[in-house]
């Protein structure tokens, strides 16, 4: 696998942790994980895209991974503030233009960025399972399992439920399975091993019940739009994509057999959909 770099910035006045593939390479892409997850998610297409002249930088979101926790999660655990860090971090890093990869809530996040902050600066956007607007059983779904992270005493246990509740993902490797467990877990002062999140993130679901209903963000996207969608999906339903077929950027959207939410992005196919697209002109 391509090396990368672990580094960290102070964006908004929260340290952000994010790691940097092919830092030498010229062309840009942000790639943002989904809502319970980490950068480290992003593992498999980042080497795959720093090998093929891509620089890649996939951040932890505030509260997750190695992240830091907000003081305020009722007020920054929300997309204006995520869209915010976005706009220190491309800012300190020099970075004028880009193209923006997101699974689940990494996506919303660059919806809303290229919508707004981040207008005329994202070139390309891909969603990998989301749109603008989200199915309400889904979110209960992750809100269930997100708002109240179990614990155990040993990883092979966190290895486990994180096989059954990220079963959507589609093929992975045991080793890729071991990658995620350990790259998304952390001790508790009992020493039993959790998933390496806030729980109050969820806040973002009650405090900012209205955050994912972005349809005036997306008819004002200018700029092509790819969606992954899981053949299976229970978060973006087929009205939802066909609408983002039909309105707005006019997005293709694309089918991905064998997952629900989200695609794991890493499988040779799923690298040539993503690929593919960033190398358009």
């Amino acid at each position: 696998m391509t090396h990368f770099e672990s580094r960290y910035l102070v964006c908004e006045g929260r340290e952000l942790h994010f790691t940097e593939w092919g830092a030498a390479n010229e062309r840009v892409v942000i790639a943002w994980h989904g809502l319970a997850r980490t950068g480290r998610d992003m593992d498999d297409i980042a080497a795959h895209l720093a090998g093929r002249g891509y620089r890649v930088i996939c951040p932890d979101t505030m509260g997750r991974g190695l992240s830091e926790w907000s003081p305020a999660p009722a007020e920054e655990y929300c997309l204006r503030f995520y869209v915010a860090l976005a706009v220190s971090l491309v800012n300190q890093l020099g970075i004028e233009r880009f193209d923006w990869l997101g699974t689940s809530m990494g996506g919303a996040i660059g919806l809303r960025a290229a919508a707004t902050r981040l207008h005329g600066r994202i070139r390309r956007l891909l969603l990998n399972d989301i749109g603008p607007r989200l199915a309400p059983p889904a979110v209960e779904r992750i809100r269930g399992y997100a708002g109240h992270p179990p614990a155990f005493a040993t990883m092979a246990e966190l290895q486990s439920y994180f096989r059954g509740i990220y079963a959507p993902y589609g093929f992975l490797t045991d080793a890729q399975w071991l990658r995620l467990t350990e790259t998304s877990a952390r001790r508790l002062p009992d020493g039993r091993v959790t998933p390496h999140y806030d729980p109050a993130m969820v806040q973002q679901f009650i405090v900012h019940p209205t955050d994912y209903d972005q349809w005036s963000a997306w008819d004002a996207l200018d700029i092509p739009v790819r969606c992954l969608r899981g053949e299976t999906s229970d978060l973006l339903e087929p009205e939802v994509a066909q609408a983002m077929r039909e309105r707005g950027p006019k997005a293709e959207v694309i089918e991905i057999a064998g997952c629900g939410h989200a695609p794991a992005l890493n499988v040779p196919a799923h690298f040539a959909l993503v690929e593919g697209f960033f190398s358009e002109a």
